[in-house]
């Protein structure tokens, strides 16, 4: 069954790089995730397509607004650490969204 992440962004292309790569990693291990990079603007649109949010490192401020809409949804969300985010670690991120699916 495959799952979807949204990955909220400021529209650069460095998240568009880490979903890339993120769904390399994903078909490697044999799975089935679709990584979606999006702005903060965009949630609403995605909420019922959805199992899992990252947010990129440089919009913690934003954290806590997207925990409130994500509210009673039973969509987990998780900021991305700055290492994974920076080096567009694919598999680092594979491991944060199976980690946020497990705990869901």
């Amino acid at each position: 069954m495959e799952k979807t992440a949204l990955l909220i962004c400021s529209g650069g292309a460095s998240s568009g790089f880490l979903a890339q790569n993120i769904r390399k990693a994903a078909k490697k291990r044999g799975m089935e995730i679709e990584v979606i990079a999006r702005g903060e603007s965009e949630l609403r649109e995605y909420m019922n397509q959805i199992d899992v949010v990252l947010i990129a490192p440089h919009l913690s401020y934003i954290q806590q607004d997207i925990e409130q809409q994500l509210n009673g949804s039973g969509i987990p969300c998780t900021l991305i650490d700055p290492s994974t985010y920076g080096l567009l670690d694919g598999e680092k991120g594979l491991d944060i969204i199976i980690h946020q699916l497990e705990e869901k």
